[in-house]
């Protein structure tokens, strides 16, 4: 039995008729959830339809908790190496992705306190992240998820350098406009404000400098930010490629073997 559960919450055959139909039921349920969280944003609706909403809430949560305690279940079959596979699991990014997703729910059965209740509200956004279990079921969702950590030493890197050229752009129009415009840049944590605009070309135009030397440092600021605001988007791009280029390799790989034997074809 417990076999039969993995095969189909784990799509283990891509033919099984029971797998495809939990894909689908899972994948519309995370849907109609999110549906469901936007349409309670607006007052007329949320104040009509309430009852509806919770009893949907209560679904939902049920589903996905079933789900949750169902993947710990089987864990072991999923890391049949693994020394404590449930808890390997239970740590794992999807895993807590479940849990986050229900965990608002739960909370207020816990403790009645008024304080706890109103951070409960805010843990409740957690119910967004819904929309990354769809990981499981997409295939382009787990391209970015293995991108992102592939490339996670070089964005941490490209990170950091912009920390550093905002901080450094700070202290320079800091010096240069404080004399000037003391109210707009009475620190190097407020210039930080204008940095973060510039640099991200967004330039909302509330803070500016006014000095022909801060104009100069401004315009040799906003050109450096151009190429600095790049560097993660290349490195992401450079990424999809080469996962897109391996998968694409490893399908043909994969074709030179039988599926079920595991031996290689003969051309």
């Amino acid at each position: 039995m417990k076999r039969r559960v993995f095969e189909i919450i784990s799509r283990a055959e891509e033919g099984d008729k029971a797998s495809h139909i939990f894909d689908i039921s899972i994948m519309a349920l995370i849907f109609l959830s999110i549906l469901a969280i936007i349409l309670q944003s607006f007052e007329n609706l949320s104040m009509s339809y309430g009852g509806v909403f919770h009893a949907f809430e209560v679904v939902t949560v049920t589903v996905f908790t079933v789900e949750y305690l169902l993947r710990i279940w089987t864990a072991d079959l999923l890391y049949p190496e693994a020394k404590h596979p449930r808890l390997k699991y239970v740590l794992s990014f999807m895993a807590i992705i479940d849990l986050l997703a229900i965990l608002p729910f739960y909370l207020p059965f816990v403790a009645a306190d008024f304080r706890f209740l109103r951070m409960v509200r805010l843990l409740r956004l957690f119910r967004l992240l819904r929309v990354f279990k769809l990981g499981r079921y997409f295939d382009a969702l787990s391209v970015i998820v293995e991108v992102l950590r592939e490339s996670a030493a070089q964005l941490v890197i490209s990170v950091v350098l912009c920390l550093f050229v905002m901080l450094f752009s700070a202290i320079i129009m800091y010096t240069v406009e404080n004399p000037v415009q003391p109210e707009q840049f009475p620190n190097v944590i407020a210039s930080l404000w204008w940095a973060i605009c510039t640099l991200t070309t967004v330039g909302y135009g509330d803070v500016y400098p006014v000095t022909t030397v801060g104009r100069f440092f401004a315009s040799v600021i906003s050109l450096v930010g151009i190429g600095i605001i790049a560097i993660p988007t290349g490195i992401i791009a450079g990424g999809f490629s080469s996962a897109i280029s391996k998968r694409g390799t490893d399908q043909e790989a994969a074709k030179q073997y039988c599926p079920y034997c595991g031996h290689k074809l003969d051309p």
